[in-house]
């Protein structure tokens, strides 16, 4: 027997490791046990035994994030995506399958809505609002890396779209304070329009005034950005389906009138009318300097109107186009 089949041959099978250390955990012992995961996984790694340590690192992270032990689980999360990348595993339904298990496994924190005066009831929502945050950090984490995996290995170049989607779900219905922007960001690039409507109609019953048109519009604009204005209808035609089925009142307000004039002048080569659009609904778009910049990359896009010098000035979304590779 050759010394690399001698190694393997020191390791049992990895369903007697799952068993042995999910006991551990159901002790109570999450240190001990996540000691166990890293130093025991390793060794499967080092002797190429890709598979069995994926199998032992998913158990590992669902059963520490089912007790609650969120840096733990999402520590092993992180650890199975790196594993997947040493082992050169290919994204497919397979693999996306084990992604979404883990996934799910991260805990949903409610945050306390109403808060009397008392010292107690604010130190209970700090530390509510502290644990929400190392979940949001956590699972972030462990689905940006899966994303970068994702695109590595077969996905489309920014990424499996299912798990943009999951990211933008968790980020905006469990994050403490909610970056709508970050939140847009991922859901254009994944593939599903009609969840961002929901998240979007969600949105519009708990933001300020005057944010609701903002976001929609800001949606829309991403969407078009990169291209896709199927995505852009579909987003628009949904929420007002929506909107309609909850009995809510959708945003009448300029901007969203030029949205919907923007979304019908796509769909023909009219770059004199997009101009115009522009020209006539200024001081909506001065709303958020960023729909500007936006709408510089959708001349571009649609209509072959380079910039100067595309992404320069572009502040935040400069860098957002080149995070989610936008061309």
């Amino acid at each position: 027997m050759s010394k690399e089949r001698a190694k393997r041959g020191i390791l049992p099978p990895a369903q007697e490791q799952i068993e042995k250390f999910e006991k551990v955990v159901e002790e109570g012992n999450y240190y001990g046990a996540q000691q166990l995961y890293k130093s025991i996984t390793a060794r499967y790694v080092a002797a190429q035994r890709y598979p069995e340590a994926l199998d032992i690192l998913e158990s590992g992270a669902c059963i520490q994030l089912k007790h609650g032990q969120v840096t733990c689980g999402a520590e092993l999360a992180s650890l199975f995506v790196e594993t997947l990348v040493k082992g050169k595993f290919p994204y497919n339904d397979e693999t996306l399958v084990r992604v979404r298990k883990i996934y799910k496994q991260f805990p949903k924190i409610p945050v306390p809505q109403q808060l009397g005066d008392l010292d107690d009831d604010m130190q209970r929502l700090s530390e509510t609002l502290g644990t929400a945050k190392t979940c949001v950090e956590g699972c972030s984490s462990f689905l940006k890396a899966a994303i970068k995996w994702s695109a590595e290995f077969g996905a489309p170049r920014a990424g499996a779209p299912e798990i943009h989607v999951m990211l933008a779900n968790y980020m905006y219905f469990e994050s403490p304070e909610v970056d709508m922007v970050r939140v847009a960001q991922h859901f254009v690039r994944g593939n599903n329009p009609k969840e961002f409507a929901f998240t979007l109609v969600h949105f519009m019953g708990k933001c300020y005034p005057g944010e609701d048109d903002v976001a929609i519009a800001r949606a829309v604009l991403m969407y078009l950005a990169l291209g896709n204005l199927r995505d852009a209808n579909v987003l628009m035609d949904e929420i007002k389906m929506q909107v309609e089925a909850k009995q809510l009142e959708f945003p009448k307000s300029d901007l969203m009138q030029f949205i919907n004039f923007l979304l019908e002048t796509m769909l023909r080569d009219a770059i004199p009318i997009f101009n115009m659009l522009r020209s006539n609904f200024k001081s909506s778009l001065d709303r958020e300097p960023s729909f500007h910049e936006l709408l510089d990359e959708i001349a571009e896009k649609f209509y072959g109107v380079r910039r100067r010098n595309p992404l320069q000035g572009m502040g935040m979304f400069g860098e957002i186009f080149k995070m989610m590779g936008g061309d």
